[in-house]
């Protein structure tokens, strides 16, 4: 508990600064915050929506003072937070858990769905160390492709290179994200594999990974009530994702191997099945 008092852990009220709707359902909130603005790519915030709950949320972007989370509308409190507007108030506490670290000249991001946030961050990072980029970003419809334009913006000025997928073959490759990470890696030799999507998916990239010799970091989406490491709520194998995670290398997904995207704790700490 001594880490308790810590800046961090402090609940901060900021306002909104400005809201752009990236994609149907999802949108990305813009606030200042010092503490926030310092976050490293794939570290979250717990995010306070005043009268109903409080979630965590990736970051999605920093800059000097100012920072973003990206939301998709899957709940109360996301659905809340999405009818907020300029101006609003929304409480914050973290930064919090383990961050992606850039390494080789040569990778490859994989992000479905909202599993995006933390990878943009991490790719403008990437660029900034002249490392090559592969990305590939999976959803379900073209309406569901989130930071489209920025994306295609990249590629268009050479900065990355860059697949779509959809499952309805809306936009670019029809099939899954997993699909189209298969194929590349089976045709070209990657230093790093970077992952976020539901947990399905990166078990599939994990296994990708080891059968294909390739490092991997991955980041965790798992139920987290407290942020902290003391509820539990987000446990796999030995390993608390809000403290320990969100982001996992390849042989600490190694130890967890058995659970990894097939075991999950409910909001009453219980396994079930994914």
């Amino acid at each position: 508990m001594s880490g308790w008092h810590t800046d961090v852990n402090q609940m901060r009220t900021v306002k909104i600064e400005t809201v752009i709707d990236e994609a149907f359902k999802v949108k990305t909130f813009f606030f200042k915050d010092s503490l926030c603005s310092s976050a490293e790519p794939g570290q979250f915030l717990m995010v306070w929506i005043p009268g109903v709950d409080e979630i965590p949320l990736s970051v999605s972007s920093v800059s000097r003072t100012v920072a973003s989370v990206t939301v998709k509308e899957v709940g109360e409190a996301t659905k809340a937070l999405n009818r907020m507007k300029k101006g609003d108030i929304i409480g914050v506490r973290g930064p919090y858990g383990s961050h992606f670290k850039v390494f080789g000249e040569n990778v490859l991001v994989v992000g479905g769905g909202t599993g995006m946030a933390p990878l943009m961050m991490l790719v403008s990072r990437l660029l900034d160390k002249n490392v090559r980029v592969t990305i590939i970003e999976g959803a379900k419809t073209r309406d569901e492709l989130i930071f489209f334009n920025q994306l295609c913006r990249l590629e268009k000025e050479g900065h990355a290179k860059v697949i779509f997928t959809t499952d309805d073959g809306s936009y670019g490759v029809k099939g899954f994200a997993t699909e189209a990470a298969e194929k590349i890696l089976s045709a070209e030799r990657f230093d790093m594999v970077y992952v976020c999507g539901n947990e399905v998916m990166t078990r599939k990239i994990y296994d990708m990974s080891v059968r294909h010799k390739v490092p991997l970091q991955a980041s965790l989406e798992r139920i987290m009530l407290c942020g902290m490491g003391i509820c539990g709520s987000c446990v796999i194998g030995k390993y608390r994702v809000c403290k320990d995670g969100p982001v996992f290398n390849q042989d600490q997904l190694k130890e967890v191997e058995n659970e990894l995207g097939r075991i999950k704790r409910n909001f009453t700490g219980e396994p079930v099945p994914i």
